[in-house]
C-alpha cells in the first residue's frame, strides 16, 4: 500500500521527468543534427577543377541489325511439320505440367532473338517458354521507348507474336540472382521442374536421325528436340529420387530440380557471376543430388546471330550466314580478288537455300559449328554483349562500356568470394580440396600452408 507522502514523491518525480523529456525534445540535446550533404559545388570566382576523360574509341562497330525484320509486320511462318509437337503431348509422358523454358535476357537483341526462334522451330511449343526479361529498365521496353541500338532493348511486341511468355524481374538481377529467381518462379507457380538456357545458344534437333535416339525427320518415329527432352523428364523423375539436374551440352539448356536447390539453399548471391556455378553444382554434389549429361540436339554456344532468322524455319530464298553483332576492327583491304574468285563468290553468295528441310538442316548444322568456332577462336566469348552503343538521352541510359567494366569487377570479387568461402582456389573442391558441404567459411586458405 502506497501511503500519501510516497504518492506525492513519485508524482513530484514523473512530473519532473516529463519536463526534463519536453526540454531535451525541444532543444535537441543528446541528438545528431541531421545536415544536408555538402556537395562542395565551390563559389562562382573559385577556379574549378578538370576532369581527365578517357580517350575516344578510335573503333565503334557498326549498328546492329535486326535478324527478323519479317517479324515487325507479319506472323512467323510455319515450323518444319515434323517438329510440330502435338496438343498436351507432354501428357502422354506421365508428367504433371507442360515444362516451362526459361530464357534470361540482359542484353544483346538479336542473340535472344536467334535462342528464342531456334527452339521454337525445333518443336518447343512457344506457350511453353518464357522470357525471363533481367535487363533493369522497368518498364521502358514493354512501353516501346528504346530503340533496336539501345543495348537492353527488347521488343515485347515481336516476343507476344511469336507467341512467347514475358516475365520482367523487378531490378537488374546477376547471373546468381537470376537463378534463384527462376526457383521463386517455381514456387509461385508450382512447377515441380523446369528447364533453362542460356540466351547465346543456337539449337537444333537430330532432324537427319542419331543412332539409339531417333531416325530422320519425317520418319516414323522421329523424335524432336522437345520430344526427346521430355523422354529425359519423364525418364529422370520415374528413375532418380535424387536427381538435381540434367545438363544438355553442359549448362546450356539444363533441366533443373527446384527441391534440390532449395536443399543446398539456393544459388550463392555474394558469387554473382564466374565461379557461382562451380559453387552451385559442387554443392548439388556434395548433398548427393544427382547430375547427369543427355542428349536431345545440337545446343551450340555461339556469339553470333544468323543473318535473317527465316534460315530456321528453312526459307529457300535465304541462305543461312551470320553476322557479329560486335565484330572486331577491319583488317587491311586485302588484295583485289581475281575475275575467276569474283564469279566463284557471287554464285555461292546467290545460291539459294536447300528446298528439303532435312538439306536446309544440314547446313544449319554447318554454320552452328561455324559459330561455335568463332566464337572460341581466342577473341574472347561476350565480345556480343558489347554490340550496342546507342540509346543516349533514352530511359535508363547506361553507359555499354562502363556497364561492361563494372561486371568485370564484380566478376573477380566474386573469385575472390568463392576462394574465401572455401579456402581453395579452383574447382576441385571435393577431390582437390577434401572440402565438405558443411566445410563453408570454415576452412583456412590451403594455398597459405
Amino acid at each position: 500500500m502506497i501511503r500519501p507522502r510516497q504518492a506525492l514523491f513519485l508524482f513530484g518525480l514523473l512530473l519532473s521527468g516529463s519536463f526534463l523529456a519536453l526540454l531535451f525534445i525541444r532543444t535537441g540535446a543528446g541528438r545528431e543534427e541531421l545536415k544536408p550533404i555538402d556537395v562542395q559545388l565551390g563559389g562562382q570566382d573559385e577556379a574549378q577543377p578538370s576532369p581527365r576523360y578517357r580517350p575516344v574509341p578510335s573503333y565503334t562497330p557498326p549498328p546492329i541489325q535486326d535478324p527478323f525484320p519479317a517479324l515487325a509486320t507479319s506472323t512467323p511462318p510455319p515450323i518444319p511439320t515434323y517438329n510440330v509437337a502435338e496438343k498436351d503431348v507432354w501428357k502422354s509422358y506421365g508428367l504433371e505440367i507442360p515444362p516451362p523454358l526459361l530464357i534470361g535476357f540482359t542484353r544483346s537483341w538479336p542473340m535472344l532473338l536467334q535462342t528464342v526462334v531456334s527452339y521454337i522451330t525445333a518443336g518447343w511449343p512457344a506457350e511453353q517458354i518464357f522470357v525471363v526479361e533481367n535487363t533493369g529498365m522497368q518498364q521502358a521496353n514493354a512501353r516501346g521507348q528504346l530503340t533496336l541500338q539501345h543495348p537492353w532493348h527488347l521488343n515485347h511486341t515481336s516476343l507476344k507474336r511469336l507467341g512467347v511468355n514475358i516475365v520482367q524481374t523487378p531490378v537488374l538481377l546477376s547471373f546468381a540472382q537470376l537463378q534463384n529467381f527462376y526457383l521463386s518462379l517455381s514456387y509461385a507457380n508450382n512447377w515441380p521442374y523446369y528447364f533453362w538456357t542460356h540466351m547465346d545458344v543456337l539449337a537444333l534437333g537430330h532432324e537427319n536421325g542419331f543412332d539409339g535416339l531417333t531416325p530422320r525427320g519425317g520418319e516414323p518415329g522421329y523424335k524432336s528436340l522437345y520430344s526427346l527432352c521430355l523422354e529425359e523428364l519423364n525418364r529422370t523423375v520415374e528413375l532418380d529420387d535424387r536427381w538435381g539436374l540434367r545438363f544438355f551440352a553442359y549448362d546450356h539448356l539444363t533441366l533443373q530440380n527446384p527441391r534440390a536447390i532449395d536443399d543446398i539453399g539456393g544459388w550463392d548471391t555474394l558469387i554473382p557471376y564466374y565461379m557461382t556455378d562451380c559453387d552451385t553444382y559442387t554443392r548439388l554434389h556434395m548433398r548427393n543430388w544427382s547430375q547427369k549429361d543427355a542428349n536431345c540436339g545440337v545446343i551450340t554456344d555461339t556469339s553470333v546471330a544468323l543473318d535473317d532468322l527465316l534460315a530456321l524455319y528453312r526459307d529457300p530464298s535465304v541462305t543461312p550466314d551470320f553476322r557479329d553483332p560486335n565484330p572486331p576492327p577491319p583488317l587491311p583491304p586485302p588484295s583485289p580478288p581475281s575475275e575467276d574468285e569474283m564469279q566463284k563468290r557471287d554464285l555461292e553468295n546467290s545460291a539459294p537455300g536447300p528446298t528439303d528441310p532435312i538439306e536446309y538442316w544440314k547446313v544449319l548444322l554447318g554454320v552452328a559449328d561455324r559459330m561455335f568456332h568463332y566464337k572460341h577462336s581466342g577473341r574472347g566469348r561476350n565480345t556480343w554483349q558489347s554490340g550496342q552503343h546507342g540509346g543516349q538521352g533514352e530511359p535508363f541510359y547506361y553507359d555499354s562500356a562502363g556497364f561492361s567494366e563494372a561486371l568485370d569487377v564484380l566478376t573477380e570479387a566474386g573469385k575472390e568470394v568463392f576462394r574465401r568461402k572455401w579456402g581453395h582456389g579452383n574447382c576441385d573442391l571435393i577431390a582437390g580440396g577434401g572440402l565438405k558441404f558443411e566445410d563453408q567459411w570454415r576452412v583456412l586458405k590451403d594455398w597459405e600452408k
